[in-house]
């Protein structure tokens, strides 16, 4: 619903600017779907009806979080802008991108994101590869030949780069520590190491995920309630959203 409604207020010509939907709509052409460029808008939706203040996402989705903070800005002038604040219906929210590793290529083309909806399993590292297969993947991954030792932010060498940052976001050591580290290596020396770093980060996470699954009452109760709160503060936004453009619900009519 709230997504319907902001859609009422957003221009054409900001969506028409996405460069996701640009780049998709050329691949597709007249068979583009609708979805596909109303998708920020709903994906706005779902940021500010939680009245989120810091949205972890990815470099490629800074975009879309813009996007975000003009749409709520743009239905706090139109509908609320007298009101304090803390009264509006929506507030500003900012992207919450790490400075290292915000940006993964993938394993099998260093100029293409890393996706999990991508169609090779073998472009992407899952969180919950087993060790035998994160190394196999990165055993099999995309590198190249002819250059002395590993080196960042060469443009001809964008699966160098891509892997490098990969270890520098699982090993915790700094891109001056990582280039020292790896600047006389090859390739057949690095990818183990790098295969036992993304192990030894992904064990605890995996440790975790195995943990809570083997307590099906425990998570089913923390998601309980968490969806209880997130609902109470989803009615309250769409409230004040609905009431900010004059709708109101049958329950809220004054029959005096």
């Amino acid at each position: 619903e709230l997504c319907w409604l902001l859609s009422t207020q957003t221009p054409m010509g900001w969506l028409e600017r996405m460069i996701q939907f640009k780049e998709k709509a050329v691949k597709q052409g007249d068979s583009v779907g609708v979805g596909l460029f109303t998708y920020p808008v709903l994906m706005a939706a779902d940021i500010l009806l939680y009245q989120a203040g810091k949205v972890p996402v990815g470099e490629d989705q800074r975009q879309h979080l813009e996007l975000t903070r003009d749409i709520a800005r743009r239905f706090n002038d139109l509908y609320a802008k007298k009101k304090k604040r803390n009264e509006k219906p929506f507030r500003d929210c900012e992207a919450l991108i790490v400075p290292d590793g915000a940006r993964v290529m993938s394993l099998q083309d260093g100029t293409s994101k890393m996706s999990k909806s991508a169609e090779n399993d073998n472009s992407r590292i899952n969180l919950l590869d087993p060790p035998n297969v994160i190394t196999k993947k990165i055993k099999k991954c995309k590198t190249d030949n002819g250059f002395e030792g590993l080196e960042w932010d060469n443009p001809e060498r964008p699966e160098c780069t891509n892997l490098l940052t990969i270890y520098q976001a699982v090993s915790g050591k700094s891109k001056e520590e990582i280039g020292e580290e790896v600047k006389d290596m090859n390739w057949g020396t690095f990818k183990p190491i790098l295969a036992e770093a993304i192990v030894a980060h992904l064990s605890p996470i995996q440790d975790r995920y195995h943990e809570l699954m083997n307590d099906k009452p425990y998570l089913y109760s923390v998601l309980r309630e968490g969806a209880l709160e997130a609902n109470m503060v989803a009615d309250d936004t769409l409230s004040k959203a609905r009431t900010a453009m004059g709708f109101f619900q049958f329950d809220e009519m004054d029959e005096s």
